[in-house]
């Protein structure tokens, strides 16, 4: 059993703000495409899911301010990578609690 005076707030608070930005269909789906390593831009990510360039930015503007992923800027293009690749473990989890 984990004493809760052992418990960090701050952590726990950065670990629910990140969950509660993955939360959300469109998000979830931009980190299965950013599995295994892949940077893609706002350009590649909105054509691969079909859906506005503006909602996809917006989408990876909560998912970078959150900490779930990062950008690197090269040349014109900005590119969106996942800042811990563990975190893709959370939405295989997500998806093998939910195929049947």
């Amino acid at each position: 059993m984990v004493d809760i005076k052992e418990l960090n707030v701050e952590r726990l608070e950065v670990a629910a703000g990140m969950l509660k930005a993955i939360a959300h269909p469109m998000r979830i789906a931009i980190l299965k495409h950013l599995e295994g390593g892949k940077r893609l831009t706002v350009t590649e990510i909105h054509e691969l899911l079909k859906i506005e360039q503006s909602t996809t930015s917006h989408h990876l503007g909560i998912l970078r301010d959150k900490g779930v992923l990062c950008s690197k800027r090269d040349g014109k293009n900005t590119y969106y990578f996942l800042k811990y690749e563990i975190l893709s473990k959370i939405v295989d989890c997500l998806e093998s609690c939910t195929c049947e």
